[in-house]
């Protein structure tokens, strides 16, 4: 079977094969089977493997992980575009271009950067067992990102994960989404407007620990968000709606004192308004930091949802994504009219360690995830994250909020 792989020339006109680039050419016959061909003309490389080969015979003598970078990069026809040195001289960066057909596309500079530094991972060590350890995915992690489900495993890009909706390419698999990311998700494009942004917490209790202080500053710079929570009003296929979605990158989206006068303003907001209300959930439960505050928050956002739901009769559904524990499950997580989980989200009060270590009782693996817990009636559906916002769509309506009229807009 032929494989022809298109050439890159660089700045000096030269030619070089995108192969040089992939993998290591000087030990290239550790990865080729015994009935492998390797055959260079003057602008490509061709790989041959003979016929009587059987299929597993040579998928056994490659390197699982670099096999997999090389079927993503074949399937997406990625090519590498430009080797940056960081100003710190430690770490290195490779940028990426998604069509090798592209006339506006810059190429690489130097062909012997790449191999310069597949050298050096390799020479670290005179074993020869060192090069056939050699690990791409924690090499290019900037570029590639690994399911977590331990069925799967496979190689995503980074750069098309968005794109996605963070959705593994090969089994589906949910990642972890910003609150951002999911702003963009739900919201229809132009009708965000955001409530309370600026709201920030002082350490009402005065926390303090040598180990690590109570300081928002690195979580702000980290995420640019002041808080653990967005919180604002917007359309969803122009049904208008309040919307609170927690950021688990923030303190694991901790439920402080800011964090739940956010939520209230929010709910309260929408009952004056008479809104739809949605709560993404992504959250390791009270703000140890605040002490007591923390956990009145429960009760001041269960009281708000009381008057929401109970004496106004509007709709509310809390999204349940991974992780969602603590006081936030313990509240409002559960107080939805109809309670939406994402697929295989970690769901539960007390975290498996936890339970583990006080009652001294082992947990069932999988025992907290989303699908065992709706089979025991925990919430009303697992929607996937592609047809999140057609299902919600179809529960506004059927409960009589429509979208807007274009004279309304």
């Amino acid at each position: 079977m032929d494989k022809n792989i298109q050439s890159w020339h660089n700045s000096e006109n030269s030619s070089s094969s995108n192969f040089d680039y992939l993998v290591d050419r000087r030990n290239i016959r550790n990865l080729l089977s015994d009935k492998t061909f390797l055959v260079r003309d003057s602008k490509s490389y061709s790989i041959y493997f003979a016929i009587e080969n059987n299929i597993s015979d040579i998928k056994s003598n490659w390197n699982n992980n670099i096999n997999s970078c090389i079927e993503s990069y074949l399937r997406s026809q990625i090519c590498i575009d430009s080797y940056i040195l960081g100003d710190s001289g430690e770490s290195k960066s490779t940028s990426i271009i998604t069509s090798t057909n592209d006339p506006n596309a810059s190429y690489l500079e130097s062909s012997n950067d790449f191999d310069d530094y597949l050298e050096s991972s390799n020479d670290c060590d005179d074993d020869s067992e060192s090069s056939n350890d050699f690990d791409p995915v924690q090499t290019f992690k900037h570029l590639w990102v690994r399911c977590e489900n331990e069925d799967c495993e496979g190689l995503n890009y980074k750069k098309f994960l968005k794109e996605k909706m963070d959705l593994c390419e090969h089994c589906g698999y949910h990642f972890k989404m910003s609150s951002s990311d999911r702003i963009e998700l739900l919201i229809d494009p132009g009708t965000w407007n955001p409530m309370d942004e600026y709201m920030v917490s002082v350490d009402p209790i005065e926390f303090h620990s040598e180990e690590e202080p109570y300081s928002l500053d690195s979580y702000q710079k980290k995420t640019g968000l002041m808080e653990a929570v967005q919180t604002g009003t917007g359309q969803l296929n122009g049904i208008p709606l309040a919307i609170g979605i927690m950021e688990f990158q923030f303190i694991g989206g901790s439920m402080g004192s800011v964090v739940g006068e956010k939520i209230t303003r929010l709910i309260e907001y929408a009952t004056n308004q008479r809104l739809p209300l949605i709560l993404v959930c992504a959250s390791g439960g009270a703000r140890m930091q605040e002490g007591s505050l923390s956990l009145m928050q429960m009760a001041k956002i269960s009281s708000a949802l009381y008057n929401y739901q109970i004496n106004q009769k509007l709709f509310y559904v809390p999204i349940l994504t991974s992780p969602t524990t603590g006081g936030v499950t313990a509240s409002f997580g559960m107080l939805g009219d109809i309670i939406i989980a994402e697929p295989n989200a970690y769901i539960a009060f007390a975290g498996k360690r936890v339970i583990e270590q006080t009652l001294n009782k082992e947990v069932p693996e999988g025992s907290q995830e989303a699908e065992p817990l709706f089979e025991k009636g925990l919430f009303d559906s697992i929607v996937p994250r592609n047809l999140l916002k057609e299902v919600l769509t179809e529960l506004f309506q059927f409960h009589g909020f429509v979208p807007l009229t274009q004279n309304e807009k």
